[in-house]
Protein backbone atom coordinates (compact mmCIF):
# COMPACT_ATOMS: atom_id res chain seq x y z
CA UNK A 1 0.00 0.00 0.00
CA UNK A 2 2.90 2.74 1.04
CA UNK A 3 4.32 1.92 -2.48
CA UNK A 4 0.93 2.27 -4.19
CA UNK A 5 1.10 5.74 -2.89
CA UNK A 6 4.25 6.79 -3.58
CA UNK A 7 4.26 5.95 -7.14
CA UNK A 8 0.79 7.76 -6.87
CA UNK A 9 2.03 11.13 -5.98
CA UNK A 10 4.80 10.59 -8.31
CA UNK A 11 2.64 10.41 -11.52
CA UNK A 12 0.81 12.88 -10.35
CA UNK A 13 3.65 15.39 -9.60
CA UNK A 14 4.72 14.56 -12.99
CA UNK A 15 1.55 15.09 -14.86
CA UNK A 16 1.62 18.51 -13.25
CA UNK A 17 4.94 19.30 -14.24
CA UNK A 18 4.18 18.35 -17.58
CA UNK A 19 0.91 20.33 -17.54
CA UNK A 20 2.79 23.38 -16.73
CA UNK A 21 4.57 22.94 -18.57
CA UNK A 22 2.12 22.52 -21.92
CA UNK A 23 0.81 25.80 -20.14
CA UNK A 24 4.12 27.36 -20.64
CA UNK A 25 4.22 26.87 -24.03
CA UNK A 26 0.72 27.63 -24.81
CA UNK A 27 1.40 31.07 -23.44
CA UNK A 28 4.98 31.74 -24.03
CA UNK A 29 5.90 29.55 -27.42
CA UNK A 30 8.32 28.42 -24.88
CA UNK A 31 9.65 26.30 -22.71
CA UNK A 32 11.44 27.53 -19.80
CA UNK A 33 15.38 26.90 -20.46
CA UNK A 34 14.90 26.02 -23.62
CA UNK A 35 16.04 29.45 -26.23
CA UNK A 36 13.51 30.05 -29.41
CA UNK A 37 16.62 28.74 -31.80
CA UNK A 38 15.95 25.57 -29.73
CA UNK A 39 12.27 25.37 -31.25
CA UNK A 40 11.99 24.34 -34.67
CA UNK A 41 9.36 26.79 -36.17
CA UNK A 42 7.09 25.28 -39.54
CA UNK A 43 7.06 27.40 -42.10
CA UNK A 44 3.45 27.71 -43.44
CA UNK A 45 3.58 26.06 -46.96
CA UNK A 46 2.62 28.53 -49.95
CA UNK A 47 -1.02 28.25 -51.35
CA UNK A 48 -0.64 25.60 -54.62
CA UNK A 49 -2.05 28.33 -56.64
CA UNK A 50 0.69 30.60 -55.42
CA UNK A 51 3.26 32.07 -58.25
CA UNK A 52 6.00 30.86 -55.57
CA UNK A 53 4.68 27.31 -55.92
CA UNK A 54 4.26 27.50 -59.33
CA UNK A 55 7.74 28.73 -59.84
CA UNK A 56 9.87 25.99 -57.55
CA UNK A 57 8.01 23.11 -59.29
CA UNK A 58 9.71 21.04 -62.38
CA UNK A 59 8.08 21.11 -65.44
CA UNK A 60 9.28 18.30 -67.31
CA UNK A 61 6.61 17.12 -70.11
CA UNK A 62 7.18 15.05 -72.31
CA UNK A 63 7.80 13.71 -75.50
CA UNK A 64 4.85 14.77 -77.57
CA UNK A 65 2.87 11.33 -78.76
CA UNK A 66 1.13 11.26 -81.97
CA UNK A 67 -2.20 9.23 -81.41
CA UNK A 68 -3.78 9.88 -85.34
CA UNK A 69 -3.33 12.15 -88.12
CA UNK A 70 -6.21 14.29 -89.19
CA UNK A 71 -7.10 15.28 -92.52
CA UNK A 72 -4.93 18.28 -93.87
CA UNK A 73 -5.53 21.45 -95.67
CA UNK A 74 -3.12 23.03 -98.13
CA UNK A 75 -1.18 24.46 -95.64
CA UNK A 76 -0.83 22.60 -92.93
CA UNK A 77 -1.22 18.92 -91.22
CA UNK A 78 -2.97 18.29 -88.22
CA UNK A 79 -2.59 15.58 -85.83
CA UNK A 80 -4.24 14.34 -82.31
CA UNK A 81 -1.77 14.09 -79.67
CA UNK A 82 -1.04 13.76 -76.12
CA UNK A 83 1.80 14.57 -73.51
CA UNK A 84 2.21 13.69 -70.13
CA UNK A 85 1.23 16.19 -67.31
CA UNK A 86 1.45 15.37 -63.51
CA UNK A 87 0.99 11.89 -64.43
CA UNK A 88 -1.86 12.64 -66.31
CA UNK A 89 -2.17 11.90 -69.90
CA UNK A 90 -3.32 15.19 -71.21
CA UNK A 91 -4.71 15.08 -75.23
CA UNK A 92 -3.93 18.21 -77.77
CA UNK A 93 -4.12 19.15 -81.09
CA UNK A 94 -1.06 19.62 -82.79
CA UNK A 95 -0.70 21.50 -86.39
CA UNK A 96 2.13 21.91 -87.96
CA UNK A 97 2.79 24.17 -91.45
CA UNK A 98 3.53 22.56 -94.59
CA UNK A 99 7.03 23.34 -96.50
CA UNK A 100 10.19 23.61 -95.00
CA UNK A 101 11.39 25.04 -91.71
CA UNK A 102 12.83 28.15 -91.34
CA UNK A 103 16.88 27.77 -89.72
CA UNK A 104 17.00 26.51 -86.38
CA UNK A 105 12.93 25.40 -86.94
CA UNK A 106 9.09 26.78 -87.22
CA UNK A 107 8.22 29.62 -84.34
CA UNK A 108 5.77 27.77 -81.80
CA UNK A 109 2.34 29.23 -80.27
CA UNK A 110 0.87 27.15 -77.41
CA UNK A 111 -2.97 27.84 -77.84
CA UNK A 112 -4.93 28.24 -74.38
CA UNK A 113 -8.42 28.01 -75.20
CA UNK A 114 -11.52 29.25 -73.00
CA UNK A 115 -13.58 27.63 -70.65
CA UNK A 116 -15.99 25.17 -72.57
CA UNK A 117 -18.27 22.62 -70.35
CA UNK A 118 -15.48 19.39 -70.20
CA UNK A 119 -17.59 16.74 -71.08
CA UNK A 120 -18.83 18.99 -74.16
CA UNK A 121 -14.57 19.40 -75.08
CA UNK A 122 -13.32 18.14 -78.29
CA UNK A 123 -10.15 18.71 -79.40
CA UNK A 124 -11.14 18.98 -82.90
CA UNK A 125 -13.66 21.55 -82.54
CA UNK A 126 -14.10 25.06 -82.21
CA UNK A 127 -10.95 27.16 -82.78
CA UNK A 128 -10.77 26.03 -86.15
CA UNK A 129 -10.46 29.50 -88.00
CA UNK A 130 -7.47 30.94 -84.83
CA UNK A 131 -5.80 27.88 -85.33
CA UNK A 132 -5.69 27.86 -89.16
CA UNK A 133 -5.28 31.03 -89.45
CA UNK A 134 -1.68 30.85 -86.95
CA UNK A 135 -0.23 27.36 -88.32
CA UNK A 136 -0.98 28.90 -92.55
CA UNK A 137 1.39 31.95 -91.21
CA UNK A 138 3.83 29.23 -90.52
CA UNK A 139 4.08 28.80 -86.83
CA UNK A 140 3.46 25.45 -85.16
CA UNK A 141 0.47 25.72 -83.02
CA UNK A 142 -0.25 23.13 -80.27
CA UNK A 143 -3.47 23.88 -78.51
CA UNK A 144 -3.86 21.24 -75.06
CA UNK A 145 -7.03 20.09 -73.69
CA UNK A 146 -6.67 20.53 -69.89
CA UNK A 147 -7.31 17.79 -67.48
CA UNK A 148 -10.68 16.38 -67.06
CA UNK A 149 -11.47 17.64 -71.34
CA UNK A 150 -12.86 15.88 -73.28
CA UNK A 151 -10.57 12.38 -72.95
CA UNK A 152 -7.54 13.83 -70.80
CA UNK A 153 -7.17 12.28 -67.91
CA UNK A 154 -7.72 13.59 -64.41
CA UNK A 155 -10.13 16.14 -63.02
CA UNK A 156 -11.78 19.59 -64.12
CA UNK A 157 -10.16 22.14 -61.67
CA UNK A 158 -10.46 25.13 -63.03
CA UNK A 159 -8.61 28.03 -63.69
CA UNK A 160 -8.92 30.53 -61.34
CA UNK A 161 -8.84 28.59 -57.70
CA UNK A 162 -6.51 25.57 -58.87
CA UNK A 163 -3.16 25.29 -60.31
CA UNK A 164 -4.07 22.48 -62.65
CA UNK A 165 -4.83 24.35 -66.18
CA UNK A 166 -1.76 26.51 -65.13
CA UNK A 167 0.43 22.92 -65.15
CA UNK A 168 -0.86 21.45 -67.67
CA UNK A 169 0.33 24.56 -70.17
CA UNK A 170 4.03 24.70 -68.70
CA UNK A 171 4.06 20.63 -69.02
CA UNK A 172 2.84 21.64 -73.12
CA UNK A 173 5.52 24.36 -73.19
CA UNK A 174 8.05 21.65 -72.47
CA UNK A 175 6.63 19.46 -74.52
CA UNK A 176 6.97 21.65 -77.49
CA UNK A 177 10.26 22.40 -77.06
CA UNK A 178 10.93 18.68 -77.13
CA UNK A 179 9.92 18.70 -81.06
CA UNK A 180 12.58 18.23 -83.69
CA UNK A 181 10.36 20.59 -86.11
CA UNK A 182 10.18 23.72 -83.41
CA UNK A 183 12.60 26.08 -82.73
CA UNK A 184 12.57 25.77 -78.41
CA UNK A 185 13.75 29.99 -78.44
CA UNK A 186 10.82 31.09 -80.35
CA UNK A 187 7.95 30.19 -78.89
CA UNK A 188 4.93 32.29 -77.85
CA UNK A 189 1.57 32.07 -76.56
CA UNK A 190 -2.08 32.66 -77.41
CA UNK A 191 -5.33 32.67 -74.91
CA UNK A 192 -8.78 33.30 -75.05
CA UNK A 193 -10.89 34.25 -71.91
CA UNK A 194 -10.05 31.52 -69.38
CA UNK A 195 -6.88 30.64 -71.59
CA UNK A 196 -5.98 34.37 -71.35
CA UNK A 197 -6.03 34.07 -67.36
CA UNK A 198 -3.97 31.24 -67.77
CA UNK A 199 -1.58 32.38 -70.36
CA UNK A 200 -1.12 35.55 -68.11
CA UNK A 201 -0.06 33.22 -64.67
CA UNK A 202 2.30 30.90 -67.14
CA UNK A 203 4.46 34.06 -68.64
CA UNK A 204 5.05 35.56 -65.21
CA UNK A 205 6.29 31.70 -63.63
CA UNK A 206 8.00 31.49 -67.40
CA UNK A 207 10.20 34.34 -68.76
CA UNK A 208 11.27 32.49 -71.90
CA UNK A 209 7.73 32.82 -73.46
CA UNK A 210 8.69 35.41 -76.09
CA UNK A 211 5.24 36.65 -76.52
CA UNK A 212 1.48 36.49 -75.55
CA UNK A 213 -1.48 37.52 -77.27
CA UNK A 214 -4.60 37.82 -75.23
CA UNK A 215 -8.11 37.75 -76.94
CA UNK A 216 -11.12 38.51 -74.21
CA UNK A 217 -8.89 37.58 -71.52
CA UNK A 218 -9.72 37.26 -67.71
CA UNK A 219 -6.82 39.09 -67.01
CA UNK A 220 -8.15 41.45 -64.05
CA UNK A 221 -6.47 41.39 -60.75
CA UNK A 222 -7.94 39.83 -58.12
CA UNK A 223 -10.33 42.64 -56.10
CA UNK A 224 -11.67 43.87 -59.51
CA UNK A 225 -12.00 40.08 -60.46
CA UNK A 226 -14.01 39.85 -57.14
CA UNK A 227 -15.97 42.98 -57.23
CA UNK A 228 -16.63 43.62 -61.00
CA UNK A 229 -17.44 40.02 -62.30
CA UNK A 230 -20.24 38.19 -61.94
CA UNK A 231 -21.56 35.75 -65.10
CA UNK A 232 -24.10 37.47 -67.18
CA UNK A 233 -25.59 34.04 -68.10
CA UNK A 234 -26.22 31.83 -65.15
CA UNK A 235 -22.89 29.14 -64.84
CA UNK A 236 -24.04 26.00 -63.80
CA UNK A 237 -21.04 22.97 -63.19
CA UNK A 238 -20.80 20.23 -65.54
CA UNK A 239 -21.30 16.94 -63.53
CA UNK A 240 -17.62 16.14 -63.83
CA UNK A 241 -16.60 19.58 -62.27
CA UNK A 242 -19.26 19.05 -59.50
CA UNK A 243 -17.32 15.92 -59.07
CA UNK A 244 -13.71 17.32 -59.09
CA UNK A 245 -15.34 19.47 -55.86
CA UNK A 246 -13.52 22.23 -57.66
CA UNK A 247 -12.73 25.48 -55.25
CA UNK A 248 -14.73 28.89 -55.80
CA UNK A 249 -14.51 32.20 -55.11
CA UNK A 250 -16.94 31.93 -52.40
CA UNK A 251 -14.77 29.04 -50.86
CA UNK A 252 -11.67 31.22 -51.23
CA UNK A 253 -13.05 34.34 -50.12
CA UNK A 254 -14.41 32.56 -47.01
CA UNK A 255 -11.44 30.87 -45.99
CA UNK A 256 -8.61 33.76 -46.44
CA UNK A 257 -11.01 36.80 -46.69
CA UNK A 258 -11.17 39.35 -48.92
CA UNK A 259 -8.64 41.33 -50.69
CA UNK A 260 -9.38 44.11 -48.41
CA UNK A 261 -9.00 41.77 -45.46
CA UNK A 262 -5.99 39.65 -46.60
CA UNK A 263 -3.93 41.58 -49.35
CA UNK A 264 -1.23 39.68 -48.57
CA UNK A 265 -2.85 36.27 -49.53
CA UNK A 266 -4.59 37.61 -52.75
CA UNK A 267 -1.31 38.83 -54.17
CA UNK A 268 0.76 35.76 -53.10
CA UNK A 269 -2.07 33.78 -55.60
CA UNK A 270 -2.00 36.95 -58.48
CA UNK A 271 -0.03 37.49 -61.47
CA UNK A 272 -0.31 41.21 -60.98
CA UNK A 273 2.20 40.83 -58.11
CA UNK A 274 4.55 39.88 -60.59
CA UNK A 275 4.20 42.25 -63.53
CA UNK A 276 7.16 44.62 -62.53
CA UNK A 277 9.04 41.68 -63.35
CA UNK A 278 7.51 40.71 -66.34
CA UNK A 279 9.66 40.37 -69.43
CA UNK A 280 6.75 38.43 -72.41
CA UNK A 281 5.48 41.81 -74.20
CA UNK A 282 1.51 41.67 -74.09
CA UNK A 283 -0.81 42.34 -77.02
CA UNK A 284 -4.62 42.29 -76.06
CA UNK A 285 -7.73 42.15 -77.57
CA UNK A 286 -11.73 42.94 -76.76
CA UNK A 287 -14.74 43.90 -77.92
CA UNK A 288 -16.69 46.56 -76.00
CA UNK A 289 -20.01 44.61 -75.78
CA UNK A 290 -18.05 41.68 -74.76
CA UNK A 291 -21.37 39.41 -73.31
CA UNK A 292 -18.82 37.33 -71.14
CA UNK A 293 -15.61 38.81 -69.89
CA UNK A 294 -16.03 42.78 -69.39
CA UNK A 295 -13.68 44.76 -71.64
CA UNK A 296 -12.31 47.13 -68.76
CA UNK A 297 -10.35 43.29 -67.65
CA UNK A 298 -7.88 43.94 -70.62
CA UNK A 299 -7.91 47.90 -69.83
CA UNK A 300 -7.09 47.87 -66.66
CA UNK A 301 -4.05 45.51 -67.54
CA UNK A 302 -2.85 47.66 -70.10
CA UNK A 303 -3.04 50.62 -67.93
CA UNK A 304 -0.23 48.82 -64.89
CA UNK A 305 1.48 47.39 -67.97
CA UNK A 306 1.74 50.77 -69.76
CA UNK A 307 2.72 52.68 -66.04
CA UNK A 308 5.36 49.87 -65.41
CA UNK A 309 6.96 50.49 -68.50
CA UNK A 310 6.62 47.22 -70.76
CA UNK A 311 6.11 46.72 -73.65
CA UNK A 312 1.92 46.17 -74.56
CA UNK A 313 -0.67 46.91 -77.38
CA UNK A 314 -4.44 47.09 -76.31
CA UNK A 315 -7.10 47.11 -79.24
CA UNK A 316 -10.68 47.32 -78.57
CA UNK A 317 -13.50 46.26 -81.26
CA UNK A 318 -17.29 48.05 -81.53
CA UNK A 319 -20.10 45.99 -82.75
CA UNK A 320 -18.41 41.76 -81.64
CA UNK A 321 -18.57 39.62 -79.37
CA UNK A 322 -16.54 37.79 -76.95
CA UNK A 323 -15.17 35.32 -79.83
CA UNK A 324 -14.17 38.78 -81.91
CA UNK A 325 -16.68 37.51 -84.70
CA UNK A 326 -17.51 39.59 -88.26
CA UNK A 327 -14.96 42.16 -89.33
CA UNK A 328 -13.38 42.15 -85.69
CA UNK A 329 -12.00 39.29 -86.10
CA UNK A 330 -9.55 39.84 -89.21
CA UNK A 331 -8.25 42.61 -88.12
CA UNK A 332 -7.30 41.00 -84.40
CA UNK A 333 -6.07 37.96 -86.48
CA UNK A 334 -3.69 40.11 -88.06
CA UNK A 335 -2.41 41.79 -85.48
CA UNK A 336 -1.58 38.60 -83.50
CA UNK A 337 0.14 37.04 -86.83
CA UNK A 338 2.23 40.90 -86.95
CA UNK A 339 2.89 40.72 -83.05
CA UNK A 340 4.35 37.39 -83.44
CA UNK A 341 5.78 37.74 -86.13
CA UNK A 342 7.44 40.80 -84.93
CA UNK A 343 8.99 38.71 -81.59
CA UNK A 344 9.18 35.24 -82.11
Amino acid sequence: MFKKILLFIAFSSTALLLGGCSRQLAETGNVQGQTDEQIPVATPLPNPLSLAALKVKTYDGSDIKIESELPETATYRQYLASYQSDGLKINGLLTVPKGTPPEGGWPAIIFNHGYIPPEQYRTTERYEAYVGGFASRGFVVFKPDYRGHGSSEGQPTGAYFSPGYTIDVLNALASVRKLPEVNKDRIGMWGHSMGGSITLRVVSVDPSIKAAVIWGGVVADYPEFIQRWSNRRPWQPSPRENSASRSTRAQFVAQYGTPEENPTFWQSISPWAELSNLQTPIQLHHARADESVPWQFSESLYNKLQALGKPSELYLYDNSNHNLSGAAFSQAMSRSVQFFQAHL
